[in-house]
């Protein structure tokens, strides 16, 4: 089995340039009930914001999806040209988590994909074999070598600044619904040697209606190599008060590779978004990063507005957009989750 740490590969952080963003169409009636066409608006915003600065390459799921997709991008007036469709069967929409870890070349303009397994977060969500299969039918179209490790692995699961370091959630990559065979030492052993990083930094747990047992990616977000963004909860008698606080704790007591404290930058929760009696996992913390844009789910509250400002002061090189995700959330995943980011070649 390769060691694409050794051959210098690393995966880079989110904000390296992007050839393109990938995305899988929502098709699954489970996930989205006859919730369809109250996505939609959101999520063509989204494709279209992503196109304003790079490619957009969708996983359809067969031809019907593909005419429906075009039909939609007719519909609301988006601009084809950077838009790219792929026939590759799916079974959901959460390309973030079974999309391809795409890796970058120190030394020279090589690229290399990590196909890690997919069990729809712990066999939650059967079937899922058609996720599972994502990365390799990416890496076929691009040309791009790939290696699978064996092991279950997400994508929102993992964050990255970088330079060497990873964090993630111990209530997820610890859980003995993913791997349970593997020590800690061994998933870190693993997580070094295939994303190329140095060291890996653990926080507890996630919030509140997050299905996926704690991704990263609703709670602490890297926007440089030394600063996070982290949610926190103000209120004491909210259920992710206490989760957050303590998450909290734990970045106030990190240092990355070069030694230095973790900046860290606090966003207010959004209210709690209620639907059909169940608590979703909104947070403001899933935003997507793209040439040009970071694009960061709303709620229609008053907090909105403080975090799309406190978000554009950690990323003065690109504007700031806010999409209301208040039905998308009801797939319990927001713009972070629905996307994986193609980075560009690492010239040397």
């Amino acid at each position: 089995m390769r060691n694409p740490k050794n051959e210098n590969y690393y995966f880079p952080a989110e904000w390296h340039p992007h050839e393109a963003t990938w995305l899988s169409f929502p098709i699954n009636t489970d996930t989205w009930e006859d919730r369809f066409e109250r996505i939609y608006p959101a999520y063509f915003k989204f494709i279209e914001t992503i196109s304003f600065s790079e490619k957009v390459r969708i996983n359809a799921n067969n031809k019907n999806t593909i005419d429906l997709i075009n039909r939609l991008l007719d519909k609301f007036e988006i601009n084809q040209s950077d838009i790219e469709l792929f026939e590759h069967p799916t079974n959901d929409s959460w390309c973030r988590d079974h999309g391809p870890g795409f890796l970058i070349n120190k030394n020279n303009n090589g690229r290399l994909i990590v196909d890690w397994e997919y069990n729809a977060w712990g066999g939650k969500y059967p079937p899922y074999n058609n996720d599972n299969d994502i990365p390799q039918k990416i890496a076929k179209v691009l040309g791009l070598d790939f290696v699978s490790p064996g092991i279950i692995m997400e994508g929102g699961s993992l964050e990255f600044n970088g330079n060497g370091t990873l964090m993630t959630s111990k209530s997820c990559l610890l859980n003995p619904n993913r791997n349970p065979h593997l020590k800690p030492s061994q998933i870190e052993e693993i997580l070094s040697k295939y994303y190329g990083v140095e060291q890996i930094l653990w926080i507890e747990d996630g919030i509140v209606g997050d299905d996926t047992d704690g991704h990263i990616d609703d709670t602490v977000r890297f926007v440089s190599e030394n600063k996070v963004i982290t949610m926190v909860e103000s209120n004491k008698s909210d259920e992710n008060h206490a989760i957050l606080d303590e998450n909290l704790k734990l970045l106030k007591g990190m240092r990355v590779v070069n030694g230095k404290q973790l900046d860290i930058v606090e966003i207010e929760m959004p209210k709690a978004v209620i639907d059909n009696g169940e608590r979703l996992p909104a947070s403001y913390a899933n935003f997507c990063i793209t040439n040009g844009h970071v694009i960061v789910p709303t709620y229609r509250c008053n907090n909105d507005d403080k975090a799309l400002d406190v978000i554009q002061s950690c990323f003065p090189d690109r504007k700031v957009v806010g999409i209301d995700s208040t039905e998308i959330i009801w797939g319990l995943g927001s713009f972070h989750c629905l996307s994986q980011q193609e980075p560009s070649p690492n010239f040397a």
